[in-house]
């Protein structure tokens, strides 16, 4: 009897933020992504009582949670229900404690060294900061942080 290999898990990259809706727009313009629309979810969640109206936001015109939004790539599939991403996606929540150290964990942009310079232009077109170049026998790079302050490099 053979054993049958599981499943890959699916997973999300959850980041913590003071403002999630403000890097959901961030990210999504840094990575040509979408943020995800859960207003058919959120509307649905208060029209039978489940989700106080507090607990709500209005996001670019529709309906959103206020503690939490998801950006995913566009091209991936998602449940129309819900509007939640089913591939690869970001998912901001609000925490009350700001950033107080480095990252443990970080997103590696790979535009190539020929787009590098530009796309760490348009970056800080939207608001990131460049921390440091690096050059090392190992490889270029620019370090930089978005608008709350976490580190993510372009290589």
């Amino acid at each position: 009897m053979t054993a049958q290999t599981p499943a890959p898990l699916h997973w999300k990259l959850v980041i913590d933020a003071a403002d999630p809706h403000a890097q959901a727009d961030f990210w999504a313009a840094a990575l040509h992504y979408a943020a995800e629309d859960n207003s058919a979810l959120v509307e649905r969640l208060l029209s039978v009582g489940a989700l106080p109206g507090e607990a709500t936001v209005e996001h670019h015109g529709r309906a959103a949670f206020r503690d939490l939004i998801a950006v995913r790539h566009p091209d991936d599939p998602y449940d129309p229900e819900t509007g939640t991403g089913l591939g690869r996606r970001l998912l901001f929540q609000r925490v009350p404690e700001a950033k107080t150290g480095k990252n443990r964990l970080h997103l590696d942009l790979h535009p190539g060294p020929e787009r590098r310079a530009d796309e760490v232009t348009r970056l800080q077109g939207l608001g990131a900061r460049t921390l440091r170049e690096v050059n090392e026998p190992s490889g270029r790079w620019v370090l930089m942080a978005d608008p709350e302050g976490n580190e993510f490099c372009v290589h």
